[in-house]
């Protein structure tokens, strides 16, 4: 049976971890703090101004919204920000970046690991999918063949797509890996999505990640981005 997937916060959950979100991109991003406030109170004294000159009392209604929109857009731009300087460097920083991403996305983290910290993870998704390499170019490689044989096996006609996150030539930044994986093309259904992943899962015994490949300090409150993604 497929693993269940961790359930996506509602809305007022995602309103209970906003103060959680705030506080973790204040801490780390020096300029959240001025950024939201301009976007707070610019609104605000436009329509004070606007209402001084004769305009309606709804005009203040309308900054009040415009207000609250503009400090969630800067929270959700500086909260991934801030969790991209978080995790870049750190081992398995790939699939926690897949993980806290909206949509169905199953994550299967270090299917494929070294003592060096080379790991490849297997996503699945509306896309297919996809393996996501991390650490040493020479070793991931082939550590991803090796997967990629595993998997050919059992996914059909699946579309199997493959990146290594770096920063050398012809690698995705980590920066980016979001943004890629999003605008991939959804190519499946998601019951085909639920027997893809059983079938996976039920393939031979995976080698484990080396202990503590993933430090738990480097995981910042989980809430903190499901808040700033739901926007």
């Amino acid at each position: 049976m497929a693993n269940a997937q961790p359930e996506r916060p509602g809305f007022l959950a995602s309103l209970k971890q906003l103060p959680m979100a705030i506080k973790f991109t204040a801490k780390r991003d020096k300029l959240f703090a001025p950024l939201a406030l301009a976007a707070a109170l610019v609104p605000l004294i436009a329509a004070g101004v606007a209402i001084a000159l004769g305009a309606s009392w709804f005009w203040l209604i309308a900054a009040v919204m415009t207000a609250l929109l503009g400090v969630m857009i800067v929270l959700n731009l500086r909260a991934n920000k801030a969790m991209m300087n978080e995790y870049e460097g750190q081992p398995g920083a790939a699939a926690q970046i897949v993980q806290s991403m909206r949509g169905d996305w199953r994550v299967k983290p270090a299917v494929q690991s070294t003592t060096q910290f080379d790991m490849v993870h297997v996503v699945i998704g509306r896309p297919g999918v996809i393996l996501i390499g991390e650490g040493s170019p020479s070793r991931v490689r082939s550590l991803m063949s090796q997967e990629k044989r595993r998997l050919v096996k059992i996914i059909g006609s699946t579309e199997l797509r493959e990146y290594v996150v770096g920063a050398e030539e012809g690698q995705l930044t980590l920066a980016k890996l979001r943004m890629t994986l999003m605008k991939l093309p959804r190519t499946i259904t998601g019951k085909e999505v639920n027997a893809l992943e059983a079938r996976i899962t039920a393939l031979s015994a995976r080698p484990q990640m080396p202990k503590g490949a993933i430090p738990k300090n480097m995981r910042p409150p989980r809430g903190a981005f499901r808040a700033a993604r739901g926007r």
